[in-house]
């Protein structure tokens, strides 16, 4: 029983993070788009938990403008839990005693305005296997309507969940279930509490507002309920800088100002689209399958010109201004992002880094630790290519070498890197050691007296930090080729080419 109250109370407490993190973009002046945030809104039922709207409405992953979204939240203190198409007709999915998650999806599209979002946010996993997870999409976690439609009878794979779904509805077609479906979005497994937490203290950061992040409790689970008792649930630009001042949630100075880009190639679950303002956001998820480009694309004709030209433009707007880059991000899009920066850019930047240890902001003169990094150098044979191989959270050496040997055999040395300490993901400190382990990289790069017209092949295994830092200094190493690892093994379970600079 004891436990029950505790995961309710941590259900509620899910709820009110997801609430404010949304709510403290009501405060950023570059999203002018949030327009209003509710907890516990009044309608549609089911979606209420929390409610963003947007205007001008924020683009989507396809060709949709979304003006608003409704959150349902299903939230489990234990990680394991299952689900799959089944479930979404079982009203004890979301602990209900008659109503579906379908069905109150239905009901909710009847009474949402036009262009609604409609997002299910669960730390729960979709099922191995499950029909759900064929066609639940990686970009932004909506259903694949096209996939859900292969088979042209009920016996089909696909047409036994539209028959179930259909029935389930009391609909008398596939083009009928479609529009229930469309729009709707599942996030599973969404972010753990103590990750949401730290998110919500990030942004709180960005825009001026008091971090909790020293206290056991979070005082704001319990103030968006107190504030809801009061009648104070839905908040407009205006009412909430009010309340944020009522309640002492503003820092006494204003924050720095910077410019938000976000560079995206990983999904970071249902927060990743309000990193940036839509026009200084580039997401590249189309583009990718897992690790690697989507059939039909290329790293270098299809990707790079994407990416150099975005970064291009912000270079030449934002020149002379100071930037904070989102970089959720391949190792080698990182790198391409340091040379469009390069330290001739007249632009300052910090990065924001989503790793296991939590969100964490990055700049060169944020003056961490440094650390010793170790030099090792290999003779491989007379080739005048040279190989840089950087091997700080994981040893890349092995795999690179490998590679090495069978596909360039005109590199002639490998410059390795290390931390003097050993590899791991606590081996790079700040943006300041970042910073200086680039430079002692360039630094004895240059010692190594490349010859004139050589090949730079570049493979690390580092924090995007440090990644953004090496493209920075590519500007004075000539040719230079970025690799990927196959660390999923959807390859070869070695290193491919991607951009060459």
């Amino acid at each position: 029983m004891a436990q029950a109250v505790v995961a309710g109370w941590q259900g509620h407490d899910y709820q009110a993070r997801l609430f404010w993190y949304h709510a403290s973009f009501l405060k950023d002046r570059t999203r002018s788009d949030v327009i209003e945030v509710s907890y516990e809104a009044d309608a549609p039922k089911a979606f209420d938990d929390v409610v963003a709207k947007y205007d001008p409405p924020k683009p989507g992953y396809g060709s949709e403008r979304i003006a608003a979204e409704y959150f349902q939240i299903k939230f489990h203190v234990v990680s394991g839990g299952r689900f799959g198409f089944r479930d979404l007709i079982d009203p004890e999915f979301i602990n209900a005693k008659s109503t579906s998650l379908l069905q109150r999806l239905r009901d909710a599209k009847q009474v949402a305005p036009p262009n609604s979002a409609f997002i299910l946010v669960t730390t729960d996993t979709i099922r191995d296997g499950d029909e759900l997870g064929k066609i639940h999409r990686n970009t932004d976690g909506s259903l694949d309507l096209n996939k859900l439609g292969v088979g042209k009878t009920d016996g089909s794979e696909m047409g036994k969940v539209r028959q179930l779904w259909r029935e389930h509805l009391k609909l008398t077609s596939d083009e009928q279930l479609y529009e229930v479906l469309n729009g709707f979005r599942i996030e599973a497994p969404s972010f753990s509490l103590e990750r949401l937490r730290e998110v919500a203290n990030l942004q709180f950061k960005f825009v001026g507002m008091v971090p909790c992040e020293t206290n056991s409790d979070f005082r704001y689970d319990g103030l968006i309920r107190t504030l809801k008792g009061q009648g104070k649930y839905q908040f407009n630009r205006a009412q909430f800088e009010e309340m944020c001042a009522a309640e002492q949630l503003l820092l006494s100075s204003p924050p720095d100002e910077y410019r938000a880009v976000a560079l995206r190639s990983f999904r970071d679950g249902p927060f990743e689209a309000l990193d940036a303002s839509p026009e200084y956001t580039l997401s590249l998820l189309r583009y990718f399958e897992g690790r690697f480009p989507a059939l039909g694309e290329e790293w270098g004709s299809s990707i790079q010109p994407v990416v150099t030209e975005f970064l291009m433009k912000i270079r030449q707007a934002e020149s002379g201004n100071r930037i904070r880059l989102f970089l959720d991000a391949h190792t080698s899009i990182a790198m391409l992002a340091g040379k469009c920066f390069g330290t001739k850019s007249n632009i300052e930047v910090e990065l924001v880094q989503k790793g296991n240890a939590g969100p964490s902001v990055w700049n060169v003169n944020d003056g961490g630790e440094i650390r010793p990094t170790v030099l090792n150098v290999e003779q491989l044979g007379e080739g005048r290519d040279i190989a840089i191989v950087i091997s700080l959270t994981r040893n890349a050496l092995h795999d690179a070498r490998e590679y090495i040997e069978i596909n360039l055999p005109e590199t002639g040395r490998i410059l390795h890197f290390t931390p003097e300490a050993g590899c791991g993901f606590q081996a790079v400190t700040s943006g300041t050691h970042a910073s200086a382990i680039a430079e002692f990289i360039a630094r004895e790069f240059g010692e190594a007296r490349v010859k004139f017209g050589a090949k730079v092949h570049i493979f690390s295994a580092a924090p995007n930090a440090v990644n953004f830092f090496i493209g920075q200094q590519t500007d004075y190493m000539g040719a230079c080729v970025f690799y990927e690892f196959d660390f999923q093994r959807q390859r070869d379970g070695s290193y491919l080419p991607s951009f060459k600079v």
